[in-house]
């Protein structure tokens, strides 16, 4: 009997730690999936920003050789 109990024991401690285990895998694959995610999404925001960054810079740029055109000519509002 004592053998029983003991293969019973062993048996249902094994059946635990495979379903703990399996648990753990599948959350730990959600939470790399998120990561992945939000790694993707923080890279689109960041090229989003350097996108607008270039932008603001080449209108900053044109404003700046447009002031440059009109003193040249005489033309500025100065």
């Amino acid at each position: 009997m004592k053998k029983f109990m003991f293969s019973a024991f062993a048996l249902l401690l094994m059946v635990s730690v495979s379903a703990c285990r399996e648990t753990t895998e599948e959350k730990t694959e959600d939470a790399m999936e998120n990561a992945a995610d939000d790694m993707g999404d923080a890279m689109d925001d960041a090229g989003d920003a350097v996108e607008k960054a270039a932008e603001d810079t080449g209108d900053a740029i044109e404003d700046g050789a447009q002031e440059v055109e009109d003193e040249v000519e005489g033309n500025d509002d100065m």
